[in-house]
C-alpha cells in the first residue's frame, strides 16, 4: 500500500460563523469563515468540496421577515371570505402557530380540520393503535372535536408535551376568530363547512388544491400562495410563499430565502479567486429523512436545498462494494481484490440505473443526501455552525 494513499473518506465538518444580520455581506463570511477554519484547524479544501449553509442564515441576511399583521393583510385580500376552513397544517408551534395566527386575525371563522393519527411530516395526535382501537376509519369518516375528545380524551405530543388540538383551537380564539374542529384525511370533507379553503399541506399541495377545487371550493389557496409579494414592506417568497417558515418572534416569522442562486455561484468563485480550488457550494434546511422513535420526517421545508452549484445536480452513480466483492470477485482476497475493485469503479458507466452491482445504493438527488447530512451535522440548537464543510463526498475507493 502506498504511504501517500488517503486513509480517511467523507468528512463532514461543522463551521463557527459570527452571528448573521440582515445586510451583512454573506457571500464574504461564508467564505472567510472556511478558509480561517482550514488554516487554524490545519486541514486544506480541495476540489469538489461542498460548502453547505443553512437557510436561516440566508433569509436572515436577506431580511426576510413577515409579520402575523402582514400575514392577517394578505390573507384578507386574497380570500375574502368570513369562515375559512384551513386543512392539513403541521403540529408545530415553530412552524405553523405564527401563520396560523395571521390567518385567524384575517377572518371570523376558521374551521380548522387536523389529518388523523398523525399530520404530514409525521407528528403524532394519536397512534394508529389508537385508531384501531376506536373501531373507526380514518381513510373516510370525519370526527367532529366533541367525538374526538369522547374516543381519544386529552393527549399530549410525545416530545413537545402539547395538545396541539387544544393549542391551535386556543390561539385561534385568541386572536378573535371563532373556530370549529375537525378531523378528516380526505380534502372534500371541508367542503361541508366552507367553500373558501387554505390547504397547509407540504408536499401533497397540488394534489390537495387539485382535489378541491374539482370538488366546487370557490377559492383555494395553499401556504405557498400567501406572501409571494411584499405586504406593507414585508419580506416574500415568490416560489414558496409561507412554506418552510419558522417563528422569529411572537409576532414574526422569518420566510424560506428568496431566490439565492447568486449566492452560491459568488461563494464558489469567492473561493476559486482565493485558493484555485473549485468547489460546490449549496443552501440547505430541512434534511429528508424519517426518525423511527418519534415517527417523524424531518422535511418541513419544501425542499431541502433551494439552490446549489450545477455540480450537485444529479444523483449518485455508485458501485455496491460487497456485491462485487460477494459476487463477481468472491474468489480474490487482499491486493488482488482491491485491484479488481478499483478496476471496476474506474471503468464504471455513467449511469448505472438497473444494474445489479450498484442495487443497495442510494437513489435520491444528491443535494438531498448531502443536504441531510449537513442538517445533522449543524443541529437545530445552540452548535453555532451553520455553514457545513463536506469533504470527500464524491471521493469513492480509488482515490
Amino acid at each position: 500500500m502506498a504511504n501517500n494513499e488517503r486513509r480517511v473518506g467523507t468528512v463532514s465538518r461543522g463551521i463557527r460563523c459570527p452571528i448573521i444580520r440582515e445586510g451583512d455581506n454573506l457571500a464574504k463570511i461564508v467564505a472567510d469563515s472556511v478558509l480561517e477554519a482550514a488554516q487554524y484547524e490545519g486541514f486544506e479544501l480541495r476540489d469538489k468540496d461542498v460548502i453547505s449553509l443553512t437557510e436561516s442564515i440566508v433569509a436572515r441576511a436577506q431580511g426576510n421577515y413577515a409579520s402575523v399583521d402582514d400575514i392577517a393583510s394578505d390573507v384578507k385580500a386574497k380570500l375574502g371570505s368570513d369562515t375559512v376552513g384551513v386543512i392539513f397544517p403541521i403540529l408545530s408551534r415553530n412552524r405553523f402557530a405564527i401563520c396560523l395566527r395571521g390567518i385567524a386575525k384575517a377572518v371570523k371563522k376558521v374551521v380548522l380540520m387536523l389529518s388523523y393519527p398523525s399530520d404530514e411530516v409525521g407528528n403524532q395526535l394519536i397512534t394508529v393503535d389508537m385508531v384501531d382501537n376506536a373501531g373507526i376509519n380514518p381513510y373516510s369518516d370525519v370526527l367532529s372535536l366533541e367525538k374526538y375528545r369522547e374516543l381519544f380524551g386529552y393527549v399530549k405530543h410525545e416530545f413537545t408535551g402539547v395538545d396541539y388540538v387544544e393549542y391551535y383551537g386556543n390561539l385561534i380564539r385568541e386572536c378573535g376568530a371563532e373556530v370549529e374542529i375537525v378531523f378528516a384525511n380526505q380534502a372534500k370533507a371541508i367542503l361541508d363547512y366552507t367553500k373558501y379553503v387554505i390547504n397547509c399541506d407540504i408536499h401533497t399541495r397540488a394534489r390537495t388544491k387539485r382535489i378541491l377545487k374539482e370538488m366546487g371550493a370557490e377559492v383555494v389557496l395553499s401556504l405557498s400562495d400567501i406572501m409571494t409579494a411584499p405586504v406593507n414592506g414585508s419580506g416574500y417568497n415568490e416560489k414558496y410563499g409561507l412554506l418552510g417558515s419558522n417563528k422569529s418572534t411572537e409576532d414574526k416569522i422569518k420566510l424560506f430565502p428568496k431566490e439565492c442562486k447568486d449566492l452560491v455561484l459568488e461563494i464558489q468563485k469567492d473561493v476559486l479567486d482565493r485558493t484555485g480550488k473549485h468547489v460546490e457550494v449549496m443552501v440547505y434546511g430541512d434534511g429528508a429523512f424519517k426518525d423511527p422513535q418519534g415517527k417523524i420526517w424531518e422535511l418541513a421545508d419544501p425542499v431541502v436545498s433551494p439552490a446549489f452549484t450545477d455540480g450537485l445536480i444529479g444523483t449518485p452513480n455508485e458501485l455496491k462494494l460487497k456485491y462485487l466483492a460477494d459476487n463477481d470477485f468472491k474468489d480474490l482476497s487482499g491486493e488482488a481484490l482491491k485491484k479488481a475493485i478499483s478496476e471496476s469503479i474506474k471503468q464504471k458507466d455513467d449511469n448505472l440505473v438497473g444494474n445489479m452491482a450498484s442495487q443497495g445504493t442510494t437513489p435520491r438527488q444528491l443535494t438531498d443526501l448531502i443536504g441531510s447530512l449537513c442538517d445533522l451535522t449543524s443541529g437545530s440548537g445552540d452548535k453555532g455552525t451553520p455553514v457545513v464543510l463536506v469533504q470527500g463526498y464524491f471521493d469513492n475507493y480509488t482515490n
